[in-house]
């Protein structure tokens, strides 16, 4: 509660304005939490542990009720549908195999949350289940700067962890920018790829020149990326 309670005062003295929404896992599944975020007038998804009384509530559903989720992987299938658990709404998605794997899992698995929203059920689960980006950026840090902290003085790894999420911020938009429309990789991967590549920095005639390798495996989406970050206007 003291860590909602300090969200919602920092919000508040930054001077966010218009609707505030909390997604999270279900390590803030409680009664408290939601009324503190309810009384505050901001929005929740807050994800449910399969608790006995949560499997009842699913087990009601009728299977009519269940809608087919597009674009999920081959090799599964995914459907979406609600209820309610006490006087909250309950969204459910559950996910099963499907060929040869489904031997291996042949049954449904759910995923639940509890939200105070009333956008169409499509839309408040897709938007809940993107909150999980998250965990792929704290992967990616714990892969780079944040494997360790130097110093046994905590402002100084405040410090080195602030600089950790703004180069790896960089590394990210450099990606969506510079690469728009392909395929996420990880931070490490970028790395490799776009920034890590050997050159040689010569000078003639008052002017440097960097020297890169012709035979780059991936020179060509370099170049791409470098050609359409030069591009962006310059801010103002």
């Amino acid at each position: 509660m003291r860590f909602l309670d300090e969200l919602i005062a920092r919000l508040g003295r930054a001077g966010a304005q218009g609707e505030k929404l909390l997604r999270a896992d279900s390590g803030f599944w409680s009664n408290k939490a939601m009324e503190r975020l309810q009384d505050a007038g901001w929005r929740y998804s807050i994800g449910v542990r399969m608790q006995p009384h949560v499997k009842a509530a699913i087990a009601q559903i009728g299977e009519e009720a269940w809608a087919a989720l597009a674009g999920y992987p081959e090799g599964g299938e995914a459907q979406i549908a609600e209820t309610t658990l006490g006087d909250r709404r309950l969204i459910v998605r559950r996910t099963r195999l499907t060929g040869e794997q489904a031997e291996l899992f042949p049954d449904w698995r759910h995923f639940a949350f509890l939200t105070n929203r009333t956008e169409p059920l499509a839309v408040v689960e897709a938007e809940h289940r993107a909150h999980a980006v998250v965990e792929l950026a704290i992967r990616d840090l714990k892969d780079q700067a944040l494997a360790h902290f130097p110093s046994g003085k905590f402002n100084a790894n405040a410090a080195w962890a602030a600089i950790a999420a703004l180069a790896h911020n960089l590394v990210r938009w450099t990606g969506l920018l510079g690469l728009p429309g392909a395929t996420v990789r990880t931070a490490r991967t970028l790395r490799r790829r776009l920034l890590a590549l050997p050159g040689r920095l010569t000078r003639s005639a008052r002017r440097f020149t960097l020297h890169l390798p012709a035979r780059w495996p991936w020179r060509e989406a370099f170049i791409e990326a470098l050609e359409r970050i030069r591009a962006l206007p310059a801010a103002i």
